[in-house]
């Protein structure tokens, strides 16, 4: 494979990376995403998914090649997305060669009766040993950098251990916590401000939505007007530090400041599906998504009633199809962020399940 080199003009700064708090984690990517990364241009072995600097792994999968050397094991493991060469090191207990006369020893000495260290050692050391050795079809788990070599992608494993799932516990839960990784933190840009008044600013709205949140979640609101949440803002505004050279805006005032920065943060929320408006009319009235039973009834009606049909049988109803659908029973103002919010709740109650990607059928 022909490692793909990062664009100079497109990389960020290195000595900015460790702003980034994936760059210091174990970044739990799909093994088809860590073969596609590009690598950096400033700094060989650092590689870049969606800009985020990424030079650690952690990788679930199931072991379908093995080859043992003198220091290392190499296994392909396979998470259903794609093969990558794991490098195992062996530890000392793995080199370790016993003496057959020593170990005629231990064992007479243990026949004597009593607990013997020795063979208890023994047997801890022996169990350690077999959780390092796996077969084909193990499931196996690895942490480790990513590295290039002879134009191969591999990792070279630092942690690596077989895991027992009899009930596939194990990998279910990777499958369920996987998305939400990617969600919350991989598919979204690195962004770095650096001047200092948009910081600012940033920080102010980023306080505003988390307030607004905050309140939405310990109150447990359905729905609600901007005059509910707008003294809730008023102590951003009154600590907003002043600069000596700041001059005051014509007509401006704390009252139209206070309201400028509420309409950004619902803005944000509605762009982020947190909140929507049924009705877009001169009463502004939000409803909040997840606490929607209507939204929450319909999605779901929508997904049982279509699924049974002979076209969405197999894959399930794609995302835009439920859009659509839901757009015309419910509300027009529907976002696609507020509709994916509701299927991670209805996934998350197995209300209905995807069997693809952006493909979802009722259970």
């Amino acid at each position: 494979m022909q490692a793909a080199a990062m664009d100079p003009a497109e990389e960020p700064p290195s000595m900015l990376w460790g702003l980034d708090p994936i760059f210091s984690a174990f970044a739990r990517l799909y093994v088809r995403d860590i073969l596609q990364m590009t690598e950096s241009t400033q700094v060989p072995g650092i590689y870049f998914y969606n800009m985020h600097p990424i030079y650690k792994v952690d990788v679930l999968g199931t072991v379908v090649y093995k080859r043992e050397r003198d220091d290392f094991f190499c296994y392909g493991v396979d998470d259903s997305t794609g093969v990558i060469n794991c490098l195992c090191w062996k530890n000392d207990l793995l080199k370790e060669r016993e003496d057959p006369s020593k170990t005629a020893g231990k064992q007479s000495d243990g026949a004597q009766g009593g607990f013997n260290p020795v063979a208890e050692l023994k047997k801890l050391k022996e169990a350690q040993q077999k959780r390092c050795r796996l077969e084909i079809g193990e499931l196996l788990r690895v942490r480790g950098s990513v590295k290039t070599s002879r134009q191969q992608r591999e990792i070279m494993a630092s942690t690596y251990y077989r895991v027992d799932d009899p009930v596939m516990a194990e990998q279910i839960a990777w499958m369920m916590e996987a998305p939400q990784l990617y969600r919350q933190c991989y598919d979204k840009p690195l962004q770095l401000q650096t001047n200092a008044s948009s910081d600012s600013a940033v920080s102010s709205l980023s306080k505003a939505i988390n307030i607004i949140k905050d309140f939405l979640k310990q109150k447990s609101v359905t729905r609600f007007r901007p005059y509910d949440v707008l003294d809730l803002l008023q102590p951003l505004i009154s600590r907003q530090p002043q600069t000596a050279d700041q001059e005051p805006v014509a007509g401006s005032s704390g009252c139209q400041q206070l309201r400028q920065l509420l309409k950004e943060a619902l803005q944000v929320l509605q762009d982020e599906g947190v909140v929507y408006r049924r009705v877009k009319s001169q009463d502004e009235v939000y409803l909040v998504t997840a606490e929607d039973k209507d939204l929450l009834m319909a999605v779901k009606d929508i997904i049982r009633e279509d699924s049974k049909r002979e076209k969405y049988a197999e894959k399930g109803c794609h995302v835009l199809h439920i859009l659509s659908a839901v757009r015309q029973r419910s509300s027009l103002n529907v976002s696609k962020a507020a509709l994916e919010l509701v299927l991670r709740s209805l996934e998350c109650n197995s209300d209905i399940i995807s069997t693809m990607e952006n493909h979802y059928i009722a259970v």
